[in-house]
């Protein structure tokens, strides 16, 4: 085993102080937003929360639980992050997957080739995509927030690169056994490809949990927001009537406590799925990169 010299030790203590560091300051805006959610009113109006409660108090999440448009935005953030990332995924796998062919087995591959880079370049714009979304007849709908942001080209690249790290004697032998192109991508790409999927899973999910501005332009009504439209409205110009509750009826719960408890519920069940993907981030990240 090679001994690691006094360099190499040196860079990776400072790299993991640092790295260390910048972790610590990502977490600490997160503690300190659940422990304003779990403080008691008096403590939360005067400022004295830190990054631990003070008066612990679960009157903030029960009011927030207790919110029928709360309630409403969640499960439709749900269905749209549960929606969404199947079909970006599946779109993707095949786009991913044609993409990756040579030009004798594709042909015009190189045509669509530079027009997902094309697409990556340029764009229509905030009013062109809004009129054909418009015209679709998609808003006030849920494909309103799904469709037009159905295929990542980004994702496509590297799903591309993944699919083309796989030995073609695998493709060609399943092939000889009368495998199509649908049973080779399904049963023999795809199962080899997992921690990709997991990545590029994540990301989506991600994105559609905490994208706002679609819902807000696409959506007329507010029992129609996705959960980070809804509390983007909130948090803006904060109505207590927006969630379906008479201000007379919280006196004992402060504004700060109320805001805090809807944002850390807002982003409690990416906190539960990353754990669980995480394990397959770094190998995703990096399968495909290395050429030999």
């Amino acid at each position: 085993m090679l001994k690691s010299s006094f360099s190499n030790r040196l860079f990776h203590i400072t790299n993991n102080f640092l790295l260390s560091i910048i972790a610590f300051l990502c977490i600490l805006p997160m503690v300190h937003v659940l422990a304003v959610s779990l403080s008691s009113d008096y403590a939360t109006t005067s400022y004295l929360v830190k990054f631990w409660p003070v008066g612990f108090n679960l009157a903030a999440y029960k009011t927030a639980l207790n919110s029928n448009n709360f309630i409403i935005a969640f499960k439709v953030s749900v269905l749209r992050t549960g929606l969404g990332t199947l079909i970006t995924m599946f779109l993707t796998m095949l786009a991913a997957y044609s993409m990756s062919k040579e030009d004798r087995y594709f042909k015009g591959r190189t045509f669509y080739a530079w027009f997902f880079v094309f697409t990556m370049l340029f764009h229509g714009g905030l009013i062109p995509t809004y009129l054909v979304v418009q015209k679709s007849g998609l808003t006030n709908t849920i494909w309103a927030l799904i469709i037009p942001v159905a295929v990542n080209v980004f994702n496509v690249v590297l799903m591309m690169n993944f699919f083309r790290g796989i030995p073609k004697e695998l493709e060609e032998a399943a092939m000889i056994d009368g495998a199509g192109h649908f049973r080779v991508l399904f049963r023999i790409f795809l199962p080899i490809s997992l921690p990709s999927i997991a990545t590029l899973s994540l990301f989506t999910m991600v994105f559609h949990w905490n994208s706002w501005f679609d819902g807000m332009i696409y959506m007329n009504k507010a029992d129609q927001f996705p959960l980070a439209t809804f509390l983007q409205a909130l948090i803006a110009g904060f109505d207590y009537t927006k969630i379906g509750l008479n201000p007379s009826d919280l006196e004992e719960l402060s504004e700060r406590s109320l805001k805090s408890a809807l944002m850390f519920i807002g982003i409690f069940p990416i906190l539960l799925v990353y754990p669980v993907l995480q394990r397959y981030f770094v190998k995703g990240m990096t399968l495909g990169s290395v050429k030999e």
